[in-house]
């Protein structure tokens, strides 16, 4: 690197070497054992990307010196939020990080990028950030750049490029979701279903994957349709009023696949008011919270795809590596698990379920 590029490091002892420094290796295979996270964060990942990030001037700077944040997208009244809440913050006391910043955009893009800038000027030097939308933190990213903070990326895609606005994404593979529901349903209607469909809120990565993996998995059963597909916005609320909606039009509905537990407790509160008993509807849905495996049990619904919600230890290690120079994956997925009736009480009991 030249003096003269934008992106040189600060002379400043407390550096943070620039992001975007590295793009020319930043598809180099990552040898596992560089960026291996402890065991307990380790049996969390279920794959990593072999394109990476290396910062090019690592100062092996520790957390514990550093103030870290980190940007909720919506509020903690939803079980999978209140879960990835905590585990960030629990991370950011095992890593002893010299200050921890928590902001909530509560399903406001602006606010996000306002307090995410705001963190900046707290003097966060690494971020972990919830995207809200694919797109709008580009303003936000800008500052982070130009500041030379690393961010990590979690649970839902946004626009930006690897190595240069955000080091990685660490989620679920969303659409690997909707198709192992897909196949959950056929299994459970025998590949005869007239299906209601209640999606996610519509400009996500999220709900695009969900719908897509979905529609794939049901597609060779040609006795699988779905009759009416409409957006929940995550909401219990805005589900029971859609799925009411949809009773009234289609009282023939025997399958539902609501793309989160949220919109799932709705739902069956729309069938129970209809008079609907357990099992009679076959609903499956997504994200594995404590509720959605307890109505698993009490036969409400018939499986659960978990969402894992604890990106904590993995974040924070990930943006210890890019500070000891070590290569950071621009991808990670993290491991799920599937509830069903044959596992529900199991996993209850060993209190896995968020």
């Amino acid at each position: 690197m030249t003096s003269n590029n934008p992106r040189q490091r600060r002379s400043s002892p407390r550096h943070l070497a620039p992001i975007g420094a590295l793009m020319g290796i930043a598809a180099l295979c990552a040898m596992p054992a560089a960026h291996a996270a402890p065991d307990h964060a380790a049996q969390m990942i279920r794959s990593r990307s072999k394109a990476v990030c290396v910062n090019p001037h690592p100062d092996h700077t520790k957390l514990s010196s550093m103030v870290v944040g980190f940007s909720q997208s919506q509020g903690n009244e939803n079980p999978f939020r209140a879960e990835e809440t905590k585990s960030l913050k629990d991370a950011a006391h095992s890593f002893h990080a010299k200050r921890y910043i928590y902001t909530n955009a509560h399903s406001n893009e602006a606010k996000q990028v306002a307090d995410i800038e705001s963190m900046i000027n707290q003097g966060a030097q690494a971020l972990v950030i919830a995207p809200l939308n694919s797109t709008g933190l580009q303003p936000a990213f800008a500052q982070a750049v130009a500041k030379h903070i690393p961010i990590i990326t979690i649970d839902r895609h946004t626009a930006g490029t690897h190595c240069t606005d955000y080091l990685t994404f660490m989620g679920s593979n969303f659409y690997k979701q909707g198709e192992i529901d897909g196949k959950q349903l056929a299994k459970a209607t025998g590949g005869h279903a007239v299906i209601a469909e209640i999606q996610g809120a519509y400009g996500n990565s999220v709900e695009t994957e969900r719908t897509k993996g979905f529609a794939a998995a049901i597609k060779p059963y040609l006795g699988m349709k779905v009759i009416a597909a409409q957006t929940g916005n995550w909401s219990t609320t805005d589900a029971q009023k859609v799925m009411s909606q949809i009773l009234l039009a289609h009282p023939n509905v025997n399958a539902v696949y609501t793309q989160s537990d949220t919109m799932a407790y709705g739902a069956v509160t729309a069938l129970r008011d209809a008079g609907k008993k357990p099992g009679e509807v076959k609903i499956v849905t997504i994200d594995g919270t404590k509720q959605g495996v307890q109505d698993i049990v009490s036969g409400w619904i018939y499986a659960d795809d978990e969402t894992n919600p604890r990106f904590g230890p993995i974040a924070l290690h990930e943006l210890q590596n890019w500070f000891d120079g070590k290569p950071v994956p621009q991808h990670i997925v993290i491991k799920d698990h599937l509830y069903t009736q044959a596992n529900a009480k199991s996993a209850l009991a060993s209190g896995v379920p968020y």
